[in-house]
């Protein structure tokens, strides 16, 4: 087991290049939040945005737009049912993250579809949510993409065939075998694992609690692994996904020092602070 300790912090978390762009910052397009699951998806643009994401373009149900820009002016947004705009998105993204807030429904069974067959090799795919949830009841083959899953304990369940309470280390590094290689798994619960198909050690939390149970906070840890591995280039994809789990954990704990819960938004909103304090500390 590997302990993500401030030194890995301050390798993935540097300080910007004076003569860096938007451009520089990763390229994010997030599928997700229909109808009723809308805030799902606003969570998770949020949280990509507070983390430093260059551009972030969200396709979601397009009644769900205005509550979006709201909250997030500095996200562009789309219908889904747009299929040119969709195409074109699909096309452009560095980093795709699909499925908070996805409806399984056969609407969201032929997003998910449309999502494998349309991404190149060198996109970056992350699989949250309800898109878990579709990917585990269908027979739809892993893309050949870099490929981030992020499972609760149920979803990873579903996934798996391993019950609930008998997910342990060796069963997990067992599943693993059968899923492509290079494949990351955040394997959420009370003490988290990241875990990196071909590598027999893994990483686990040694932050958080229970004041993060509550509606939202897998969509914010979504959104934030979404910007770190949009950004970061010099560390790993691993490295970038380990530290931004981290740090989402990190966060509520240091904020339930006054908070009986941790809304998933007050992560956010902090985590351009402690970002800043992680990178001078690295110089």
């Amino acid at each position: 087991m590997k302990v993500i300790d401030q030194a890995l912090l301050e390798r993935v978390i540097i300080e910007r290049s004076r003569t860096s762009h938007k451009g520089d910052y990763g390229r994010l397009l997030l599928l997700g939040g229909t109808y009723p699951y809308g805030g799902a998806i606003i969570m998770a643009a949020l949280a990509a945005v507070k983390s430093g994401a260059g551009l972030v373009t969200v396709g979601t149900d397009r009644e769900n737009i205005p509550a979006l820009h709201s909250h997030l002016p500095e996200a562009m947004a789309f219908s889904l049912q747009d299929q040119q705009l969709l195409k074109e998105q699909l096309e452009k993204a560095e980093v795709v993250l699909l499925g908070p807030g996805l409806r399984d429904d056969t609407y969201g069974e032929n997003l998910v579809q449309q999502a494998f067959a349309s991404l190149k090799k060198n996109q970056i795919l992350i699989v949250d949510g309800g898109a878990l949830t579709i990917l585990a009841r269908t027979s739809l083959s892993f893309p050949s993409n870099q490929l981030i899953l992020t499972p609760h304990q149920k979803e990873w369940e579903k996934l798996s065939g391993i019950a609930i309470e008998k997910q342990k280390e060796d069963t997990t590094a067992s599943a693993l075998t059968s899923f492509p290689q290079g494949t990351i798994l955040v394997e959420k619960g009370s003490a988290t694992r990241i875990w990196k198909v071909g590598q027999s050690d893994y990483y686990q939390l040694q932050v958080g609690g229970p004041y993060q149970a509550t509606g939202g906070m897998g969509d914010t840890l979504a959104g934030m692994i979404a910007g770190f591995v949009g950004q970061f280039r010099q560390a790993s994809v691993y490295e970038r996904v380990a530290v931004a789990t981290h740090l989402h954990s990190a966060i509520a704990q240091e904020l339930s020092q006054e908070h009986y819960v941790v809304l998933p938004t007050e992560i956010s909103s902090y985590l351009p602070k402690i970002m800043k304090k992680i990178s001078q500390k690295g110089t």
